[in-house]
C-alpha cells in the first residue's frame, strides 16, 4: 500500500436553493452536514479535514466536530461554481498527494464503504478515483446497444456491467488536477482514471425533497433491520 498524504473536503454551501439549507437540516438524529464529518473522522486515515464553505457561520460550528475551516472565496458560493472550480481554489492552498471530497449530499454511505474507497486510493495509482454503482442491466445510448448486442435475451448476471458515476466520494491527485486545470482541460476526469463500485443504497444524492425521503427511508430501514423479526411464508 502507498503513503499518500490524504486530505479531506466536505463541500458545503449553506445558500441551497432546491432544499433549503439542507446542509444544516436534520436527517433523522443529526444535522446532513455531520454526516461526512463523522464519516471523515472515523476512517482514522486523513492528514486533516475540512469544511468548504462560504459561510463562516457553518465554517465555525463545523470546527466544534473537530475538523478545519476552509473558507470559499465569494465568487465560488453561487449555483454557477462546478466542483472544478473550487477543487482547484482548494489544492492550490493546502498540501496533500490526494485530496478525497466526501459529498453530504449521500448520508447512506457506511463507514466501511467510505474506508474501502480511501484504501482503494492508496492501493493504487489513478490520477481519478470516482465513485459508481455496477449495474449489471441492458444500456442503450442512443439508440445503441452498449453491453448486449440483442440477438437473445441472456441473464442480467451474465452481462458486462454499466457503471455510473455517483458523487458519493471523488479523489484527486493534486499535481495532476492542477496541471490540467492550469492548461485548459477538464481535471474532473482527468488522468488514469479509476472507478470504485458502492452499493446502490448507499448512493444518495440530494437534489430535491423526494431524494430527501427516500434516504431518510433508507436510514429508518437500516435502524430496524438488526431487530425486526424476519418472518416468510409456510410453502
Amino acid at each position: 500500500m502507498n503513503n499518500y498524504k490524504l486530505v479531506a473536503m466536505i463541500p458545503a454551501r449553506l445558500g441551497s436553493r432546491r432544499i433549503v439549507k439542507k446542509n444544516i437540516r436534520y436527517m433523522l438524529d443529526k444535522p446532513l452536514i455531520q454526516y461526512p464529518i463523522d464519516f471523515a473522522l472515523n476512517s482514522n486515515r486523513f492528514e486533516s479535514i475540512w469544511i468548504n464553505t462560504e459561510s463562516k457561520e457553518l465554517g465555525e460550528a463545523c470546527k466544534r466536530f473537530g475538523i478545519n475551516f476552509h473558507e470559499r472565496p465569494a465568487e465560488l458560493a453561487n449555483d454557477k461554481a462546478t466542483n472544478r472550480d473550487f477543487v482547484y481554489e482548494f489544492l492550490k492552498n493546502h498540501d496533500c498527494d490526494y485530496v478525497i471530497m466526501i459529498n453530504p449530499t449521500s448520508p447512506t454511505l457506511r463507514q466501511e464503504t467510505v474506508n474501502g474507497f480511501i484504501d482503494f486510493v492508496q492501493e493504487h495509482d489513478y490520477d481519478t478515483v470516482m465513485s459508481v454503482i455496477s449495474n449489471q442491466t441492458e444500456a442503450i445510448f442512443k439508440g445503441e446497444k452498449i453491453n448486449f448486442d440483442g440477438s437473445d435475451k441472456i441473464p442480467n448476471d451474465e452481462l458486462e456491467p454499466i457503471e455510473e458515476i455517483v458523487w458519493a466520494m471523488t479523489a484527486w491527485k493534486k499535481d495532476t488536477f492542477i496541471r490540467l486545470q492550469e492548461s485548459g482541460q477538464c481535471p474532473v476526469f482527468g488522468g488514469k482514471l479509476g472507478t470504485y463500485p458502492i452499493p446502490k443504497d448507499e448512493s444518495a444524492d440530494l437534489d430535491n425533497e423526494e431524494d430527501w425521503r427516500i434516504a431518510e427511508g433508507v436510514l429508518l430501514a437500516r435502524s430496524t433491520e438488526d431487530t425486526r423479526e424476519k418472518k416468510y411464508m409456510d410453502l
